[in-house]
């Protein structure tokens, strides 16, 4: 299992009543091109609790694509397009995945 930022100091019990509260685990894509190559990656997994702003953890990401992701065609204009669209609206919920991949361990 991936390492999750966000759940530091937190116990089981507390990660599931943040849970039933509307807490997410997210992923922020971004994307960053050299001459013609582009590459689409994905931050850590980010345990973001209830009410809390994600703001400060998805802004790195948005810098990254948007300065940097846009030089390869067609590939980095598309890329970046979408993970601008995906991370200025608080990333990419993974919170049933995280939750069946924990249940299985």
């Amino acid at each position: 299992m991936p390492k999750i930022i966000g759940l530091e100091g937190l116990t089981v019990e507390e990660v599931n009543k943040e849970i039933t509260k509307s807490a997410k685990f997210v992923i922020f894509p971004y994307c960053f091109s050299i001459i013609i190559l582009t590459f689409k990656r994905s931050s850590e997994i980010h345990f973001i609790k209830a009410g809390e702003n994600s703001l400060k953890k998805r802004l790195p990401f948005i810098f990254i694509s948007f300065f940097l992701g846009w030089w390869g065609i067609p590939w980095g204009i598309i890329y970046t397009i979408q993970c601008l669209f995906t991370n200025l609206r608080g990333g990419k919920d993974i919170t049933d995945q995280v939750i069946s991949a924990l249940r299985q361990t």
